[in-house]
């Protein structure tokens, strides 16, 4: 996989990478990781949400919401 950044997200890659102590590709497949994370959560709380108001419905709608 290639991957492609500006001038400027390199740029600030290569400081960030730098001031942890890692390379760039360690960076950049910490921030992918990291992405990945919080998108599963996001699945996850929505979900959750959805069961929540699904079992709630009549009591929300009462509410009017």
């Amino acid at each position: 996989m290639t991957l492609r950044l500006s001038d400027a997200e390199q740029s600030a890659l290569r400081e960030r990478a730098a001031a942890e102590g890692i390379s760039m590709q360690e960076a950049a497949r910490r921030a992918v990781r990291d992405y990945l994370t919080r998108q599963a959560h996001q699945e996850r709380v929505e979900a959750a949400a959805m069961i929540i108001t699904e079992a709630h419905a009549e009591a929300l709608e009462r509410l009017g919401q």
